[in-house]
């Protein structure tokens, strides 16, 4: 008994101690376990925190094709796993926990997991990511990775001539349903107002496309199928009547909430959250603390756009550390 106790007190006093590290990772996916990889191999011996979602959105996505270097193909959860084993086969401290709070007023940056441990970093780098907006609805989580997706460029492939529907009346949606329609047979453009969110250009672009059918004044009801989609319905807000659609897959592209809360009036932002860096590089208008991924990414958001601005922002730490140190 008095061994257990013992080290239970020796967890409890390790959990309390605070700690200095030399270079800091927030956040997993393929950003910041790309980050720890580069780090590593430049001896920053990087401590990263996965947060909340270890392995970030990959990790709610079926098969990857678009990733260079799996000819075949691979489940995203898989792929992480082989990220974050290369980071701790290099010499990365990965650990699971989530960063609370981060006081960024000075170096070294005081930076709180789980509400208990402090860590004085002399670097930060960001990869927090950024959640897709979902409609809310119970089939909507039961299916995903299962004919729902929150992402058409990276899923659209898997429904080359078949009939699925899009939600969203913005850019994005726009673009993506234009981008759907090339591989499909037919997409339902499903918008929940009278009119569109979109620039002109991208209504256009839409409105004069054969095989996309834009239903105005629309909510989505439910999304149908066991296993996998086999239908949604939908109902319009104006008569009420409803109307089941014969899809196979189910987008949503009402848009992102980029993983930066905890930084708000410390770092630079745009209007809807995301980390300002200065141009061809991961610097944030903090020396020392770097973003990629997409915290700070909001055109692209692809597990290989991300994986490459990982890769900066451990160069750019390096350097900036290299350079502190002569």
């Amino acid at each position: 008994m008095k061994q257990e106790e013992t080290a239970a007190a020796v967890a409890e006093n390790k959990q309390g101690q605070h700690e200095t590290v030399e270079c800091l990772i927030i956040g997993s996916g393929p950003a910041g376990y790309t980050a720890a990889i580069y780090a590593a191999r430049a001896d920053m011996k990087p401590v990263l925190y996965e947060g909340i979602q270890p392995g970030g959105q990959l990790t709610i996505t079926t098969d990857v094709e678009n990733y260079p270097g799996y000819p075949d193909g691979i489940m995203g959860p898989v792929m992480m796993d082989h990220f974050k084993n290369q980071a701790v086969r290099l010499g990365s401290d990965v650990r699971y926990g989530m960063v609370s709070k981060a006081d960024l007023s000075k170096r070294p940056f005081i930076i709180t997991v789980d509400e208990t441990k402090t860590i004085s970093a002399e670097t930060v780098i960001i990869a927090t990511g950024a959640s897709a907006k979902w409609l809310g609805i119970p089939s909507e989580q039961r299916l995903n990775g299962s004919g729902v997706s929150a992402c058409a460029v990276c899923d659209g492939f898997f429904y080359r001539g078949q009939d699925v529907a899009i939600v969203g009346a913005g850019d994005t949606a726009c673009e993506e349903a234009s981008y759907l329609a090339k591989l499909c047979k037919k997409v339902y453009m499903i918008v929940r107002k009278d009119s569109f969110r979109a620039s002109k250009a991208m209504q256009h672009r839409v409105e004069n496309t054969p095989n996309i059918e834009i239903l105005f004044n629309t909510e989505t009801d439910e999304i149908l199928g066991d296993n996998l989609v086999t239908g949604a319905r939908v109902k319009n807000n104006v008569t009420g009547e409803t109307r089941e659609l014969a899809v196979t897959g189910f987008f949503v592209a009402i848009g992102h909430n980029p993983n930066t809360e905890i930084f708000k009036g410390q770092l630079d932002m745009d209007e809807q959250g995301y980390l300002i860096t200065k141009p061809d590089s991961s610097f944030t208008n903090i020396e020392g603390v770097f973003a990629c991924g997409d915290a700070q990414d909001k055109i692209y958001r692809q597990a290989v756009t991300a994986a490459g601005s990982g890769c900066m922002a451990a160069l750019d730490a390096e350097r900036f550390l290299s350079s502190q140190k002569h």
